[in-house]
């Protein structure tokens, strides 16, 4: 256990140490679905939050009532993006959030069109 610090400063746990962030994934890696996840990746909650779960998994079904992205969440929860898709993965596991991939700059096509596109649309 790590003493408190005397001069008031935050411990190392609170402030998202290596110690805590083991803690809250359990000594896990993300899991296969996290080359699904990435910063942009939007969660919205399936389910409520319940008493018994973890209270980062909680407060993630919590804050997704709405859609958010990785990102968004990884900056309120103020712990990594891997510590993040740990626990966004675990929650897709058990179906209790939906993520919808983002959208690939392959699939959207030629730039120059689009280019010509927007170059159009400003034009009217």
């Amino acid at each position: 256990m790590t003493p408190s610090p005397s001069n008031g400063a935050p411990s190392a746990w609170e402030e998202g140490g290596p110690e805590r962030l083991y803690v809250l994934t359990g000594g896990r890696g993300a899991s296969g679905r996290r080359a699904d996840l990435d910063l942009i990746t939007l969660v919205v909650a399936r389910a409520a939050a319940r008493p018994e779960m973890q209270p980062e998994h909680a407060a993630i079904l919590r804050m997704c009532h709405w859609p958010l992205s990785m990102a968004e969440i990884s900056a309120y929860l103020k712990l990594p993006f891997s510590v993040v898709a740990v626990l966004v993965s675990d929650l897709l596991r058990d179906s209790l959030v939906e993520v919808r991939a983002s959208v690939r700059m392959e699939g959207i096509g030629d730039p120059e069109l689009l280019k010509a596109v927007m170059n159009g649309l400003q034009r009217l």
